[in-house]
């Protein structure tokens, strides 16, 4: 029963409208949640090629190929920066890229994701 001189008509647009910043904020949130999962995905994977490289080189070209292989199947949308170096038989590097916010290409977050990877050294001297 409808009380006179009371009307509700718009009442779901008006909760609609008040909703509207939340779920955008909602999708926003979690779209950046999806770029920086992919981008410790490319960190890991990044970091995998590179120790493939240097492994199969002589240790004074180990830098040059993990470098290159490091950084070779990234996006150009992602940067970063490849170390390589040689532990007790192992070949380690550590990839380290910056987080687009919104956006990849984009500026970055305050802080960088690194990937890290080992295998053992196949080329001796």
């Amino acid at each position: 029963m409808r009380l006179p001189g009371r009307r509700d008509d718009g009442q779901v647009t008006i909760e609609f409208l008040g909703m509207t910043p939340l779920i955008i904020l909602t999708l926003v949130l979690m779209w950046q949640c999806v770029l920086l999962g992919y981008t410790y995905t490319l960190a890991g994977n990044a970091a995998d090629e590179a120790v493939r490289a240097g492994t199969a080189v002589p240790p004074g070209q180990r830098q040059g190929a993990c470098q290159q292989a490091g950084l070779d199947k990234l996006p150009d949308a992602w940067s970063g920066e490849v170390e390589c170096g040689t532990e007790g038989g192992y070949v380690k590097a550590t990839v380290t890229l910056h987080v687009p916010v919104l956006f990849p290409g984009s500026i970055g977050f305050p802080f960088d994701v690194k990937g890290h990877a080992g295998a053992v050294e196949e080329v001796k001297d």
